[in-house]
């Protein structure tokens, strides 16, 4: 039980400090227990007195009587009503599931930023009440998020130098909604072009073209076949490029990706993403977060995102209530994802703070 209390309470300081909201909750080390004795300690031991000699003990006889038989207690006839059970800190347990904490935890910091700080470190709190393990893998995702502008790094048409060479690197293809007939539209073959110099520039790095079914008219086609057909006609050998046929999200461009490389390249430990300019901060949020959940407990993420390259486009980037949107998906709700997607979510739900 102490260990679980230690556990609630790192999580909330890790909270706190990440979010600035505070110094971290301090933990109270455990007091020494004395050594018992048969003494209480709260009463004076008073020197010890010679004995006086007892007095003749006064028999007395009663008559004999009958022990009264008890009263059956009658069984209650309903449950009494249970209480929300209190974690190891006292904090009863949230009603609330992850998914719906991830919900308000997102939404509130893609519309007010840093203002949601002391609000983020609350519902991390509440999670930890729920899951402990789940408050630890949010909490790093969403510090992940809140330090993402100053990360990434975007570079325009290949991928940087100084990249591991190796079949330990995986160059990740974003695709992008066909036309509807099947071919592809002018940005996703702009996105290929960077792909084709970046495998040029790293021969020994797979590439991963990612991208399911989205041509009205040709429902057997994807995005990541078209992609393969491209690559490998521009000069990409056929055995470095794999399919990723079944995401039509970028998030679940994250999720099918990652599990397509567990299952089939568990070498691959480098992620080196390719998209247009304004998709790359949101594909490095998505599939870090992604690599993050799908972590065995206590362990690292097996992925690590060490460039971006893309090609440019007069589009800006994506809005923090699509990456809210995205990350909700990676939670598990897909309903609410598409209305942050899509801007019908009601953000009159969550009160100003």
């Amino acid at each position: 039980m102490l260990k679980r209390a230690l556990c609630l309470l790192l999580t909330g300081a890790m909270a706190l400090s990440l979010w600035g909201c505070g110094p971290a909750v301090p933990v109270i080390a455990e007091q020494p227990t004395a050594a018992p004795t048969d003494t209480p300690t709260d009463t004076p031991t008073a020197a010890p007195a010679t004995e006086p000699t007892p007095e003749p003990a006064i028999e007395i006889t009663l008559a004999p009587t009958e022990e009264p038989t008890p009263e059956p207690t009658a069984e209650p006839t309903t449950a009494p009503t249970e209480a929300p059970s209190p974690t190891p800190t006292g904090v009863p347990k949230s009603e609330r599931t992850v998914a719906e904490i991830v919900e308000e935890m997102t939404v509130r910091y893609a519309r007010d930023g840093e203002k949601a700080g002391a609000r983020v470190a609350a519902l991390l709190g509440e999670m930890a009440t729920v899951d402990e393990d789940a408050a630890r893998r949010w909490t790093q995702i969403m510090d992940r998020w809140r330090t993402l502008e100053e990360r990434v790094e975007v570079h325009i048409g290949v991928l940087p130098d100084g990249l591991p060479d190796t079949e330990e690197l995986c160059i990740v293809a974003l695709g992008y909604s066909l036309n509807a007939n099947g071919t592809m539209k002018q940005q996703l073959k702009d996105r290929l072009k960077v792909v084709q110099k970046s495998a040029k520039k790293y021969p020994n790095a797979l590439v991963l073209c990612t991208g399911g079914g989205t041509a009205s008219k040709k429902k057997n086609y994807t995005e990541a076949g078209q992609m393969r057909a491209w690559l490998r006609k521009n000069g990409v050998n056929k055995d470095r490029i794999l399919r990723e046929r079944a995401s039509l999200t970028t998030a679940q461009n994250a999720r099918f990706s990652l599990e397509l490389l567990a299952r089939e390249h568990p070498e691959v430990k480098y992620l080196a993403i390719v998209s247009g300019d304004y998709h790359l901060k949101v594909g490095t949020l998505f599939f870090e977060a992604e690599a993050i959940l799908r972590a065995p407990a206590g362990a690292e993420p097996a992925y690590e995102v060490v460039a971006v390259a893309g090609c440019q486009t007069s589009r800006e980037d994506l809005s923090p209530l699509f990456q809210a949107g995205g990350l909700v998906e990676l939670a598990g709700d897909a309903k609410t994802a598409s209305k942050l997607y899509h801007d019908r979510y009601d953000l009159k739900q969550w009160p100003p703070l």
